[in-house]
């Protein structure tokens, strides 16, 4: 039996612990904050419930798989898992919307033709096919393996077909998935669609390679879930897991250091001037955290892929209204911004200057228990931010701009707010410790290596690094499968390859 101490009790950081102590490790998991979950968190008040994190669960098979693997219960015995459909409604600048079924391609393609014109929806429809194979061709690499010591193979190779394309007298292929969207789907409202994937994950898509159209297609294929209650309750499922398997909580503990000895992790040290050895040590903070716990460079030496930088945060509004959810509303509307370029600008260039109101992201869950009574709903706004630290003056414009978009989805919007609070960059920062409240992406091939994430394992023998700042990357998905990457590493050794 191994000592075992985790740095953080993010989603990713339980998964491995659960997965460890079920192994017969005596796990410690240390949390500077006093809750577990990273950025899935809550927010209450007033008979209200709001998740200020992530609002759906994609690809929910990871943590039925966490769940199997550390115990009896299963996790629709823990969790109520609803699948939403539809899966989401679209409203593009020029006034067209759609709403587009769950995980049906024959009901995607119907919908897309209904509403945007003949021949849209095959476009879309042959677009999936190809995302499929980027998904074929990648998802065990990027997903399920540990990084490859041969990673740049990853980096320089797109798997995405993308189709021939004349341009400028000469043929082209898509590197971009801008380009995708431009040339292949050749409709500004299926573009946009596209793009938003690549966008909520706080990617340019002008400069995601085309490889992250795996990212729509995991939602088509895999569907999209929500968890009566809130997410929230994911993460809490997750800890009453580790703490049934006797994984151990120290709250308010910030670890200040990873002690060495003999050339390998040996343990933390806390704030506190308390020692913990261990024989392993699994970090799940950013890398900046990393950076100052881990004082040896040597850190910087696993797996050779730099950590992404350069990532935008999150804006989230939480509204409190008067009234009920009307029957037959969408759990998710997506309302595209007028000017993607000038919102991309915004979001991605150097001066940040806001000329364009954002893509907002319009959560309407029918779910009882997030709202004081049937008189009542909670909605959530979400749209990508720049990672920072904002002035007031700055967010409340942009909170603005997002309460506007959200009029085109919730047309009575303004008559029936009781009130609202929101959450800036700061607060991601504070939950997480991510430098400015950055969110990772999950990674991507292709692209120079640019979405890759370091390897779970460092340069420093019994370090290991999980959860979104590392492989596979960011996501809830990515992060329950980054603990199973540690646990199989750490239990059978370097020569662990997966599971199969």
């Amino acid at each position: 039996m191994a000592r075992i101490a985790v740095i953080g009790a993010g989603t990713g950081a339980m998964a491995a612990a659960a997965r460890l102590a079920v192994a017969g490790h005596r796990v410690v998991v240390y949390e500077r904050t006093e809750t577990y979950g990273g950025a899935v968190r809550r927010f209450e008040r007033d008979g209200f419930s709001f998740d200020t994190g992530p609002g759906l669960l994609p690809l929910p098979a990871v943590y039925r798989d966490l769940f199997v693997k550390t115990g009896k219960e299963p996790l629709e015995s823990c969790v109520e898992l609803v699948q939403v459909d539809p899966s989401a409604r679209h409203v593009f600048a020029d006034g067209t919307e759609v709403q587009l079924p769950n995980a049906s391609r024959a009901g995607v393609v119907a919908a897309l033709d209904e509403a945007l014109g003949s021949g849209a929806g095959q476009r879309w429809g042959d677009f999936l096919v190809r995302a499929r194979e980027a998904w074929d061709r990648t998802r065990r690499p990027l997903l399920e393996e540990p990084l490859w010591p041969n990673w740049s193979v990853l980096a320089d190779r797109e798997p995405y077909p993308s189709v021939p394309h004349k341009r400028l007298l000469r043929t082209r292929r898509a590197t971009t998935l801008a380009e995708v969207g431009a040339w292949e789907l050749r409709d500004p409202r299926l573009a946009a669609l596209l793009e938003s994937h690549a966008l909520a994950h706080g990617l340019d898509p002008r400069t995601a390679p085309a490889s992250a159209a795996v990212l729509p297609y995991l939602e088509h294929a895999f569907g999209t879930w929500c968890v009566r209650g809130g997410i929230r309750e994911l993460a809490r499922a997750v800890y009453e897991r580790c703490v049934a398997r006797k994984v151990e909580f120290v709250f308010g503990a910030e670890v200040t250091a990873v002690l060495e000895k003999d050339g390998r992790a040996a343990g933390v040290e806390l704030a506190d001037g308390t020692v913990a050895e261990a024989d392993f040590v699994v970090a799940g903070v950013a890398p900046e955290v990393l950076g100052r716990v881990a004082r040896s460079t040597a850190v910087r030496g696993g797996g050779g892929v730099p950590p992404q930088r350069g990532l935008p945060s999150r804006m989230t509004v939480l509204l409190a209204l008067r009234e009920g959810r009307p029957q037959g509303t969408a759990h998710r509307t997506v309302v595209h911004t007028p000017d993607r370029e000038g919102e991309l600008e915004f979001l991605f260039g150097p001066d940040h200057l806001m000329t364009a109101g954002p893509t907002v992201t319009v959560l309407r869950p029918n779910d009882p228990g997030m709202v004081p009574d049937a008189e009542h709903e909670a909605i959530t706004l979400t749209a990508v931010f720049p990672a920072g630290h904002p002035e007031p003056e700055a967010v409340e414009r942009y909170t603005d701009a997002m309460l506007a978009a959200a009029d085109q989805a919730v047309p009575d919007l303004r008559d029936r707010l009781l009130w609202r609070e929101v959450r800036a960059p700061a607060d991601i920062a504070e939950a997480t410790g991510s430098e400015g409240g950055a969110v990772p992406a999950p990674a991507l091939a292709a692209g120079g290596g640019s979405l890759l994430h370091p390897a779970n394992t460092t340069g420093i023998p019994g370090l290991f690094t999980v959860g979104g700042w590392s492989h596979p990357g960011g996501g809830l998905p990515h992060a329950g499968m980054s603990g199973a990457l540690v646990a199989g590493l750490i239990v059978e050794g370097p020569e662990f390859r997966g599971s199969r």
